[in-house]
């Protein structure tokens, strides 16, 4: 790019825009947001870029893929305040995450699993048309007749109701959902984290759309991993940089 990055030698605001396809008004922005070190200026008032802010700018735009934008502002205006620790603790909090995320995809996996190998019984427990009420369902899962109606308050089953009766009646989609439910809940996940999924399923129509989308799901996990990787080989650079 015909960059001169010794480190006293100053860099225009479009030397460093270049090499990012960025514009100059957003290294500029940057600078203002703290993810870089404020610049020097000329004496006509031009602000002065270095080989120090090269490195932070690489350092943010690795971060970004992996942390996402305000993740990665926060790291870099701690580094830049020389708060390593909090730089760390964030670096620290999206490792965490993406640790949560992928536990809950093999969830899911194993529960989408759990289903499929269910599948030769469940023509034999079918009550019919009509569906089944809630205490044979709850028998089949092996859950009290309570966890399936608090399940219901959860949005997480949606059973209709018998016009004669009133009693709840549970349809093949209602005990797919409720069985996906179980898996998950097993799992030690909470209702309020399983009713989006269920949703999904829901408007997929059933589990099979859902399991092509669990594949993309896994390669954006282990893409965000990657870049995680990517990031904080910059970032380590950027620290060894400031020295």
């Amino acid at each position: 790019m015909g960059e001169k990055l010794q480190r006293g030698h100053g860099l225009r605001p479009i030397d460093l825009a270049r090499r990012h396809g960025l514009s100059t008004q957003a290294v500029r922005n940057y600078e203002e947001a703290g993810i870089l070190p404020a610049a020097g200026r000329t004496p006509h008032g031009y602000r002065t870029y270095t080989r120090l802010h090269a490195a932070a700018l690489r350092a943010f735009v690795a971060l970004v893929p992996g942390h996402g934008h305000p993740t990665a502002t926060a790291i870099m205006r701690a580094v830049n305040d020389d708060d390593l620790d909090e730089a760390l603790r964030l670096v620290d909090e999206s490792h965490v995450q993406l640790r949560d995320d992928r536990r809950t995809l093999e969830a899911v996996e194993r529960a989408l699993r759990g289903l499929e190998q269910g599948a030769g019984s469940e023509a034999d427990a079918r009550s019919g048309p009509a569906g089944r009420f809630i205490g044979r369902l709850a028998a089949e899962l092996g859950v009290r007749p309570a966890t399936l109606r608090a399940w219901e308050r959860a949005g997480v089953v949606r059973p209709r109701r018998d016009a004669r009766t009133g009693y709840r009646v549970y349809d093949e989609a209602d005990a797919r959902d409720a069985r996906l439910a179980h898996q998950l809940r097993r799992g030690g996940y909470l209702l309020e984290q399983i009713a989006p999924l269920i949703a999904r399923v829901r408007e997929a129509g059933g589990t099979e759309p859902l399991a092509a989308a669990l594949l993309d799901w896994r390669a954006r996990v282990s893409a965000r991993g990657r870049a995680m990787l990517s990031g904080s080989a910059e970032l380590e650079a950027y620290l060894r940089e400031r020295g």
